[in-house]
């Protein structure tokens, strides 16, 4: 017996599309991303965090995510972890900033970025409590092979954040390549990621377990 049913799957995939294609977060890094270090820049970070959210699928799926879901502790552990992180980010980023040009740090190499993005995407509780919430609607025991249902589904919704961020990436990259090697535009543009990092860092500090 097949672990999905086309109706489900159908729904599925409908609601993939939905939820990535609604400004969040995840958005907000690959636009920052890109505007710093251009398209290549913003795809690894999209890759990044779809490893993020494949590791949240594995951890829904063993049940780590009903740990945190039920533990105050490795909650607030795990978000403030993240939200730490962030803010690191933001610190570098409003540094950077304040370099003339010529002594701006060149571009973190590709590998960099993309741990980066795992990082920021693994260190959100609120993203596992969501996976938790969320894919079991569309797993059927029933049929056998739950891990593996858990498993298909997120990597399908890995494949959907990938095209469509990507697609956000190349578009952002575009209008920014041509403006990279000026000045004003690179010290507002590393205010700006700097904001937006620290921003994500507080929102994630604030969040609460529901």
């Amino acid at each position: 017996m097949s672990p999905f049913d086309g109706t489900t799957m159908a729904t599925y995939v409908a609601a993939c599309f939905a939820l990535v294609l609604v400004p969040g977060p995840a958005q907000a890094l690959v636009l920052v991303r890109t505007a710093n270090g251009g398209r290549r820049a913003g795809v690894l970070t999209t890759l990044g965090l779809s490893v993020g959210t494949l590791v949240h699928t594995a951890a829904a799926a063993i049940g780590l995510s009903a740990l945190l879901a039920g533990s105050a502790v490795a909650f607030s552990v795990l978000k403030y972890l993240g939200a730490a992180y962030l803010v690191h980010l933001a610190w570098r980023a409003w540094q950077d900033g304040s370099r003339p040009l010529a002594a701006a740090p060149p571009e973190p190499p590709g590998s960099k970025v993309f741990t980066s993005a795992v990082l920021a995407g693994v260190l959100n509780p609120k993203t596992a409590l969501f996976f938790l919430a969320f894919l079991p609607q569309f797993v059927h025991p029933e049929r056998g092979w739950v891990v593996l249902q858990f498993l298909v589904l997120g990597l399908v919704l890995a494949v959907v954040g990938v095209l469509t961020d990507c697609v956000l990436s190349v578009a952002a990259g575009a209008l920014t390549a041509r403006l990279n090697r000026n000045h004003r535009f690179h010290q507002w543009r590393q205010r700006v990621t700097a904001t937006v990092f620290l921003a994500l860092g507080v929102r994630l500090a604030l969040t609460e377990q529901s």
